[in-house]
């Protein structure tokens, strides 16, 4: 049996409705050989799921099954690899596309998010110059139009509207941040308006953990036709999606993130529109006739998939999904809650600790950014590091909101299927010893 089948198919799991718990998720760690690594002479605590997650066996087996026995470029050849990679290329689609209710010509392989965000604000500003005929029409945008972000975006959901509305003559408009890390959502009534184009808005904070009103915004800009690109690369590993259900018009998410290797993201967009959205990336496997004057294209998905392709990455990201919806994304995200809860009300009980973000008690994705008082993130990372904890410093790609709450970089801890509640414990010990180690306390 072939690694692909050893993992139930999307369409046929039934979802468990009991709880993941420790002894299931003790056992799960067994995929994860990683896990097992010590560092610095401590058994690893790896909390930086949000920015990468770790790869079960399941993923590495499936990837280098393929490359072992049906390694070949698709949609190309055709011998008999060239047809077997392009069976599965397209199979790794299909489950792909059914795990975020997308339907097969909806979901566009990328290499990543950013690149998928960046396909979408490309294509809207080839469709402002004229390209794409009547049919992008509705894309085209220029001065006098409004682009409208939010405050809390990670950079890949910020700089291209940026540069789009540089070279279109639009304005940028952003949706503040509340104290408590939540939209304004005052802000967001009174921006989305007769001169909105779109609304570019992450469904999860990669900072604040906080979980984004997604529906209200979606008929907000429904009600003036304006375009919603959704950045949802910290909401599809962690819980149950349907794009097509929450009415998004374009949704990014990053295979790295869910148990699936780099090099792989996808883009959902409806149907209708990726089929009149012009193309961003152009050249082979894109196209139905090419002269030398000019070339007529596929219809999507194939029309945003240039070049030779991510082949063994996309089926690998299906055995992510396999193996994600034979544990069910529903419990994961309940463990996920409720570590995030032990780790929101352990920092918020350390002296010197200002947590980022909904506070203990509300619903948030399961990470937590904070700063320590008198210590810089960077040192607060060395300092767990040579625990053993893996977490992130920095300003996550996230620099206006950092600047929103008067502060340059916050550490944050993250949680995945993976983590245990002694890891998060550890973790709170660990850091309620930072401001004594660097005098800090004093």
């Amino acid at each position: 049996m072939s690694v692909q089948e050893q993992l139930p198919d999307v369409r046929q799991h039934p979802k468990s409705v009991e709880p993941l718990g420790l002894a299931e998720v003790e056992r799960l760690r067994a995929d994860f050989p990683i896990l097992a690594e010590r560092v610095n002479g401590h058994p690893l605590s790896y909390l930086d799921s949000a920015a990468t997650s770790q790869r079960p066996l399941h993923v590495l087996d499936a990837e280098r099954e393929f490359l072992l026995q049906a390694n070949a470029a698709v949609h190309r050849g055709a011998h008999t690899l060239a047809a077997e990679a392009t069976e599965q290329f397209e199979a790794a689609r299909a489950t792909v596309a059914r795990f975020v209710g997308a339907q097969v010509n909806e979901l566009v392989w990328t290499s990543n998010a950013t690149e998928a965000l960046n396909l979408v604000a490309y294509g809207i500003s080839n469709a402002s110059l004229g390209r794409g005929g009547a049919a992008a029409a509705p894309f085209r945008i220029g001065p006098g139009d409004e682009i409208v972000v939010t405050e809390m975006e990670h950079h890949a959901n910020l700089v291209p509207w940026q540069e789009l509305a540089a070279r279109t003559g639009a304005t940028l408009r952003a949706i503040g941040l509340a104290d408590d890390g939540t939209l304004r959502m005052d802000d967001a009534v009174e921006m989305i308006g007769e001169r909105t184009r779109l609304v570019c808005v992450t469904a999860a904070s990669n900072v604040l953990g906080t979980i984004n009103p997604v529906e209200e915004i979606v008929a907000l800009a429904a009600a003036v036709s304006a375009i919603v690109v959704l950045d949802a690369c910290q909401s599809v590993p962690h819980r149950a999606t349907d794009f097509a259900a929450l009415g998004v018009d374009f949704a990014a998410f990053s295979g790295h993130k869910m148990l699936g290797p780099t090099g792989i993201g996808a883009l959902y967009g409806r149907a209708e529109l990726l089929a009149a959205l012009p193309p961003f990336l152009t050249g082979g496997s894109m196209i139905t006739t090419v002269t030398l004057q000019e070339a007529e294209y596929l219809p999507p998905p194939q029309r945003f998939e240039a070049g030779t392709q991510r082949v063994s990455q996309a089926i690998a990201l299906a055995a992510a999904v396999r193996y994600l919806d034979s544990v069910g994304v529903e419990r994961i995200h309940e463990w996920e809650r409720s570590l995030g809860q032990r780790l929101v009300v352990g920092l918020e009980g350390i002296a010197g600790v200002r947590v980022l973000g909904p506070q203990s008690g509300i619903d948030r994705a399961g990470l937590v950014a904070f700063e320590v008082d008198g210590v810089h993130s960077h040192d607060v990372g060395q300092f767990l590091d040579d625990r053993g904890i893996a977490v992130r410093v920095g300003h996550h790609c996230a620099q206006p909101l950092h600047r929103r709450y008067r502060i340059t970089s916050s550490t944050r801890a993250s949680l995945y299927l993976y983590n245990t509640p002694d890891e998060v414990d550890a973790f709170l010990d660990s850091v309620h010893d930072v401001r004594a180690f660097f005098g800090a306390d004093r």
